[in-house]
């Protein structure tokens, strides 16, 4: 089962579960699109692999299944961070 990690890896930027502006790799690393986008081209600085499109968990398994509250950040400051 995903985690549904709270944040952007890159940037910081809060990304509930619900958001449809959320990418991932096959290791659940998770960037905004922005940040997948712009700053890293669609691949996972991480593992190397694609970024796709993380699916939406319904509001009823939510429920069952929360989303995590671990944040996560890239050890390597992205351009995006504030501060960096």
């Amino acid at each position: 089962m995903l985690k549904l990690k709270p944040n952007c890896e890159c940037c910081d930027r809060d990304l509930p579960p619900e958001s449809l502006e959320v990418m991932i790799c096959s290791f659940e690393c998770t960037f905004c699109t922005a940040c997948a986008a712009t700053v890293l081209g669609g691949i996972c600085p991480n593992c190397g692999g694609n970024l796709v499109a993380r699916p939406i968990r319904p509001p009823a398994m939510l429920l069952k299944h929360p989303a995590s509250a671990e944040r996560h950040l890239r050890a390597q400051p992205c351009p995006a961070r504030a501060g960096s």
